[in-house]
C-alpha cells in the first residue's frame, strides 16, 4: 500500500470515530401514568343521623291509696299483671261505714219530714195572713223555720253523700288501666286513710322515652336549619328505640315534648317521645338508644372511607387537578353515612378525589384517571364511633 493510500484510510477511520463520539446519549425509559379511579364531588341530600341515650318512663304512674281507714279484708289482684280501669284491687272493712251511712240516711229523712211540716205550716199561715187572721210576726217566724228546715236537709244530705262515698271507698279500684305493682299491705293489715301506700299502677302502653341532646347540638340544628342545610319534617318527628341487644323496637315513636329550659348542670335539653308499646318491649327505667328519623342534610359531600388518609397534621385526600397532576387537600370529617365519610370541610363540588390507586401516587405525579365505580364499596360495613352498629331490620321477639 502506498503512503498516500494509507493516510487516506487512516483519515476515513478517524472521521467515523469522530462521528461516533458525537452521538446523543440514550434517553432514560419513562413509566406510564399510574391508573387511578377518581370521584367527581357532587352535593347530595342524605339522612342526618343523631343518636342519644334515653330512658323509658311510664306514661302514667299512679300510687294507689285508700281514702278511708280500716282493715283490709281482700286483695283482688295478682301482682305484676295488667288490670283495666275500674278493676277492684282491695276491699276494706265496711262495717262502720255502712252503719254511718244508715244513720245519715235516717237523719236526712227526719230533716225532710220537718221541712214538709214547715212547708204546710207556712202555706196555712199565708192564707190566714191574707185574711188578717194572723199576725205578720207569726208568718215571718214560720217562713224562717221553713228556710232553716231546708238548710238542715241540705246539710244532712251532704252527710249522707259523704257516708256513701266512704262506704264506696272501701272498695279500692284502679283509676287507670295499667300494670299493677307489688302489694304494700296484705290481708288483715290496717290502712290509715291516704297515709299508707297500697300498691302502684304504671301505664306502659303508650310509654314515654326521654333523652337529652346537648345544647351544642341544639344550636347546630338552629344554625343549619337557618342555612337550609338541615331539613326537619313538616309533621311530627319520628324516632326509634335501639334496645340493649342492638335490635330495634318494632314500634316507632313520635316526639311529643321539648323542654323550654336547658339544664344548668348538664347543659342538655330534655326531649320526650311517645311509643306505642302493645308487646311491652319497653319497660319503665329501661335504657335505650334513641335514633331521630326523617331529618335530612342537604348539600352533603361524601367520599368512600378508603379515600380519606391520615397524616401528621390530620386527614387529607389526594385530588387530580390540571394536566392530571396529583394534589393534596386537608379535610375535616363529620361522621359516617353507610360506608362513606361525610366531609364537613375541605372539598367543594367539582373536586376530583382519588379513590383507588393511592399506594402508587404522590403529589405532582401524573396519573391516568378513570371514573370511580361506587359498586366496589357496597360490601363495606359502617363503623360506629360510640356504639355498635344496629341491624337494618327489626327483630320481632315474643312478649317479655
Amino acid at each position: 500500500m502506498t503512503q498516500a493510500r494509507l493516510w487516506t484510510v487512516v483519515g476515513a477511520v478517524a472521521g467515523l470515530t469522530a462521528v461516533a463520539c458525537h452521538k446523543d446519549p440514550p434517553k432514560p425509559m419513562q413509566m406510564p401514568p399510574t391508573a387511578v379511579s377518581v370521584l367527581t364531588i357532587k352535593a347530595q341530600t342524605i339522612p342526618a343521623k343523631y343518636q342519644y341515650q334515653g330512658v323509658a318512663q311510664a306514661s302514667k304512674h299512679v300510687e294507689v291509696r285508700s281514702n278511708v281507714t280500716g282493715v283490709i279484708l281482700k286483695r283482688a289482684f295478682v301482682e305484676g299483671t295488667d288490670v283495666p280501669q275500674g278493676a277492684l284491687l282491695y276491699i276494706i272493712d265496711t262495717t262502720i261505714y255502712a252503719a254511718l251511712a244508715r244513720n245519715a240516711e235516717g237523719t236526712v229523712n227526719d230533716a225532710k219530714a220537718r221541712l214538709a211540716n214547715t212547708d204546710r205550716n207556712l202555706d196555712r199561715l199565708k192564707g190566714l195572713l191574707a185574711e188578717r187572721a194572723v199576725a205578720q210576726k207569726d208568718y215571718d217566724d214560720a217562713e224562717q223555720a221553713e228556710k232553716q228546715a231546708a238548710a238542715d236537709v241540705l246539710a244532712d244530705q251532704a252527710l249522707v253523700d259523704q257516708a256513701h262515698k266512704n262506704l264506696s271507698d272501701c272498695y279500692v279500684r284502679a283509676q287507670i288501666a295499667g300494670r299493677v305493682g307489688l302489694a304494700s299491705l296484705e290481708l288483715g293489715a290496717r290502712v290509715t286513710a291516704a297515709t299508707d301506700l297500697l300498691t302502684t299502677i304504671d301505664q306502659v302502653d303508650p310509654i314515654y322515652v326521654s333523652f337529652n341532646p346537648a345544647q351544642e347540638d341544639i344550636l347546630t340544628w338552629r344554625r343549619e336549619i337557618a342555612d337550609k342545610r338541615l331539613v326537619f319534617p313538616a309533621g311530627a318527628l319520628r324516632v326509634r328505640a335501639i334496645l340493649s341487644d342492638n335490635t330495634y323496637d318494632p314500634e316507632e315513636g313520635t316526639l311529643n315534648f321539648a323542654d323550654i329550659t336547658v339544664g344548668s348542670q348538664t347543659g342538655t335539653q330534655q326531649l320526650r317521645a311517645t311509643f306505642a308499646n302493645r308487646a311491652h318491649f319497653l319497660l319503665p327505667n329501661q335504657f335505650v338508644r334513641v335514633e331521630m328519623l326523617d331529618l335530612k342534610r342537604a348539600d352533603a359531600i361524601l367520599v368512600p372511607q378508603r379515600a380519606v388518609l391520615q397524616g401528621i397534621t390530620g386527614a387529607y385526600v389526594y385530588t387530580v387537578g390540571d394536566s392530571n397532576k396529583v394534589g393534596i387537600k386537608p379535610v375535616e370529617t363529620g361522621g359516617w353515612d353507610g360506608s362513606q365519610w361525610v366531609i364537613a370541610s375541605g372539598l367543594q363540588v367539582g373536586d376530583k378525589v382519588v379513590i383507588d390507586g393511592l399506594q402508587k401516587i404522590f403529589p405532582t405525579a401524573k396519573v391516568n384517571p378513570t371514573p370511580y365505580n361506587p359498586a366496589a364499596d357496597t360490601t363495606l360495613k359502617t363503623p360506629q364511633a360510640d356504639v355498635p352498629a344496629a341491624p337494618s331490620f327489626p327483630i320481632v321477639r315474643g312478649r317479655p
